[in-house]
C-alpha cells in the first residue's frame, strides 16, 4: 500500500508540474484558463487518492478503479482524435508520430495493470468512513 501511496503522490507532483501548458483532454488541447483548471482538478484528485490510499478508504478504492479508467480512456480518446501536426503546432517542437503512439499506449498498459493491481487488493481497503478527515 505504501508504493501505492507513493505512486499517487508522484502523479500528484507530474500533473502539478504540468500548471500552465497545455493540456489534451478528450480529444481536445486547452489552454490558457482551461488548461490550468485542468491540471488543478487533476492534482486535487492525484492528491485525494494518494490521501485516500494512506488511509485505506474504501471510497478511495472505488475512485482508483474510475479514475483509472478514465485515463486509459483519454488516452485512447486523444491518440484517435489529435494529430501530431497539432501537437507541433501547440508545443512549438517536433513530435514524431510513433513515439506518441507507443509512449502512450504502453502508459496505458502500465494503467491497467495497475487498476487490476488495485481490484485484486479491494480487502486492504477496510476504512469505510465517507470523509478522509
Amino acid at each position: 500500500m505504501n508504493l501505492l501511496s507513493g505512486l499517487y503522490l508522484f502523479f500528484f507532483l507530474v500533473s502539478a508540474s504540468t500548471y500552465g501548458n497545455p493540456f489534451p483532454f478528450l480529444g481536445h488541447i486547452y489552454a490558457d484558463t482551461t488548461a490550468r483548471l485542468l491540471v488543478f482538478a487533476d492534482s486535487i484528485l492525484c492528491l485525494y487518492l494518494f490521501l485516500g490510499i494512506m488511509k485505506r478508504q474504501l471510497f478511495t478504492w472505488y475512485l482508483l478503479i474510475g479514475y483509472n479508467l478514465f485515463e486509459i480512456a483519454n488516452t485512447v480518446v486523444n491518440l484517435n482524435f489529435r494529430t501530431t501536426a497539432e501537437l507541433e503546432k501547440v508545443t512549438g517542437q517536433r513530435v514524431s508520430g510513433e513515439g506518441l503512439f507507443t509512449s502512450n499506449i504502453a502508459a496505458a498498459l502500465a494503467i491497467l495493470l495497475l487498476t487490476q493491481f488495485v481490484y485484486r487488493y479491494k480487502s486492504h481497503f477496510t476504512n469505510r468512513r465517507k470523509y478522509l478527515f
